[in-house]
């Protein structure tokens, strides 16, 4: 039985690597959502499903000292690596803890804003989540989330079968532990359930040719990725051979690109 700590993808150093990159890579468009949400010098800020903490750094950045982060995680690993980054660095305004972000139990409008990317499609109970955020949040304070409205959408061109099999048992694998690859299409009624009004909705979607930076991020999910699928039983070992060789030859191929998964921005502020 896997640990329940365990993320989806993984828990281990192979994905504290790969998250680190995947961070870097769309550094940009988390930068982008905190300046529309209005994150500042001095906000108390909810880091929601922190991981090893690329995010909670730079959103200390934004806060400066003045300000304060809260990182959760259900992971000890990753909060672990944290907290050892933190003292390397000499301590800063991040207090990391380990805690199931479905279970929230913060003092009520103690927040002025709180972050997600990629945390809510994984969890089994995202409204938990959103109820846990609003509960936390003061009059004003905007809750800013990234995240998936139809992972399948990814595009591989030229299309291939190895590729579409692999996001197809990727998706599987993911449902299958209570996620939902599809839960921005949700989220704008959940949040207003909650009281946290959705003041901006608008599209992510990226491409990536070869020899770009953003096509080491689905090169590096399929390197750690895949072969978990295969130890589980969801790929055979053929298919991962047919899966890496299509991958190297679209690498090759200079007329090859991909198209990332539909995501939404959504902010959405406590009224």
């Amino acid at each position: 039985m896997s640990d329940p700590r365990e993320y989806a993808l993984g828990t281990n150093a192979a994905e504290i690597v790969r998250l680190g990159v995947q961070h870097r890579l769309w550094g940009a468009q988390a930068f982008s959502i905190w300046e529309r949400a209005n994150f500042r010098a001095g906000h108390t800020l909810l880091d929601v499903g922190c991981g090893p903490g690329y995010t909670s750094f730079d959103l200390a950045g934004v806060v400066t000292s003045t300000g304060r982060i809260v990182a959760i995680d259900l992971s000890e690993m990753y909060i672990e690596h944290l907290k050892q980054r933190q003292q390397l660095l000499g301590g800063t305004t991040i207090d990391a803890r380990v805690g199931d972000v479905q279970k929230l139990e913060l003092p009520k409008e103690s927040f002025d804003g709180a972050y997600q990317r990629w945390t809510l499609c994984f969890v089994k109970d995202p409204e938990a989540v959103v109820s846990g955020v609003a509960h936390a949040l003061t009059r004003g304070g905007a809750f800013a989330i990234q995240d998936y409205v139809n992972y399948e959408g990814i595009l591989l061109a030229p299309e291939t079968e190895p590729f579409r099999r692999f996001i197809r048992v990727v998706a599987e694998a993911w449902r299958d532990r209570g996620g939902d690859t599809e839960i921005g299409l949700h989220l704008p009624a959940m949040l207003a359930k909650h009281g946290l009004t959705p003041v901006e909705i608008s599209p992510v979607h990226r491409i990536a040719r070869p020899g770009s930076q953003l096509w080491t991020w689905p090169t590096i999910f399929i390197e750690t990725y895949a072969p978990k699928l295969v130890e589980e039983g969801r790929l055979t070992a053929a298919e991962h051979a047919a899966l890496v060789e299509d991958w190297s030859e679209h690498t090759k191929d200079p007329n090859a690109f991909f198209v990332s998964p539909p995501m939404v921005d959504i902010i959405a502020v406590k009224r």
